[in-house]
């Protein structure tokens, strides 16, 4: 079943999937995807296989994404249907693994954004190591929080998930155990005994336990307060006055948020809460179908053209957004981003389990 930069193998009882692409710390390409998906048709058909793993290869990342910069190079050849096959390749990969009918644990250090979050946050079992850096980064470079979540960072604690959103900055251990983004810490050094548990048959959450150790507790969550406070606003303009207005109040964690929310696009900022707004009411076949709408037009757009050159291949890091005032964005604009495509809407199996 393996595949170039794909190692899929069983150990014992266990379906193991190493991501083996470390020069691009593991950006998913297409082939990558659909390599995954057929693995984990295959795991579930066998029943040897009591559960699966997926991890990294390489101690710097789990996971940096979908290869963005191969996408941004299809757009730029006019090759608009090929750049959207990733996404409805990822997208139905995230609901696969959702569906999955045995235990997934996604072994997680390092960087873990964007795609790196559709291929753990959707399984049973998310195992940080202590180097993890997790982020929904996309508003940084003129995209949207895709691969579900829609779904997933509404239900965060309080309004974390829209602090997640529309600042895009990293997560680390502690704060993720505390978010429920990630659901034990097992040492990296340990994912390996882990892995060898399972491949003995060893119930999957004993055997997490077994191999756990503490984290320490999230400084991000003692800044519920605020957050809670201030990302509840029914608009990103809104939201930038309370966070202005608790900055004046001595507040450095705010005025740091302020800065970091003010670089990212405001066009992506506006469809990003609109997402959150939405998606407490959403399933995730729901979520991913709306999400492929937006992607369909926001990778024909400027802002995303503009902050994948700024961001990723220029790396002057000076994006100019279109428009770069918050003000200027109506809602009547933002709206039309997330109705139904005229044709070629994302469809799903009707079969449990697949995609």
């Amino acid at each position: 079943m393996s595949t170039q930069h794909i190692i899929c193998e069983k150990i014992g009882c266990c379906g193991v999937i190493t991501l083996d692409r470390p020069q691009a710390l593991n950006a998913l390409t297409l082939e990558m995807v659909t390599g995954l998906a057929a693995a984990l048709d295959s795991y579930a058909a066998d029943r040897e296989i009591a559960s699966v793993v997926i991890r990294s290869n390489n101690p710097r990342a789990f996971c940096a994404g979908g290869d963005i910069k191969q996408l941004y190079e299809l757009g730029r050849a006019g090759k608009q249907a090929d750049q959207m096959a990733f996404f409805r390749a990822e997208y139905r990969l995230c609901r696969q693994i959702s569906l999955f009918p045995k235990p997934y644990v996604a072994l997680v250090d390092g960087i873990a954004m964007g795609g790196g979050a559709g291929i753990s946050l959707h399984g049973t079992h998310r195992v940080a190591g202590e180097a993890l850096a997790f982020a929904m980064p996309e508003v940084g470079i003129g995209f949207f929080p895709d691969v579900g979540g829609t779904y997933f960072l509404p239900r965060l604690p309080g309004r974390f998930g829209t602090y997640v959103a529309l600042t895009g900055s990293p997560i680390g251990l502690a704060d993720a155990l505390g978010l429920g983004l990630m659901t034990a810490h097992v040492p990296a050094a340990r994912f390996d005994a882990l892995v060898a548990r399972f491949s003995k048959g060893e119930n999957v959450d004993a055997a997490i336990a077994a191999e756990s150790a503490a984290a320490p507790a999230s400084p991000l969550l003692q800044q519920r307060h605020f957050v809670d406070g201030c990302f509840g606003a029914p608009s990103v303009a809104a939201i930038l006055e309370e966070i202005d207005e608790a900055s004046y109040a001595g507040s450095a964690f705010g005025m740091a948020t302020f800065e970091t929310i003010q670089s990212r696009s405001p066009t992506s900022l506006a469809i990003a809460l609109r997402q959150l707004q939405l998606g407490p009411t959403l399933d995730l076949d729901a979520a991913l179908r709306l999400e492929y709408r937006i992607a369909d037009r926001v990778t024909r757009g400027h802002d995303y053209a503009e902050g994948v050159r700024a961001v990723l291949i220029d790396k002057d890091r000076k994006p100019n957004w279109d428009p770069a005032d918050i003000e200027k964005i109506k809602p009547a604009e933002i709206e039309a981003y997330f109705v139904p495509l005229a044709e070629g809407e994302l469809e799903f199996s009707t079969l449990a389990g697949t995609a």
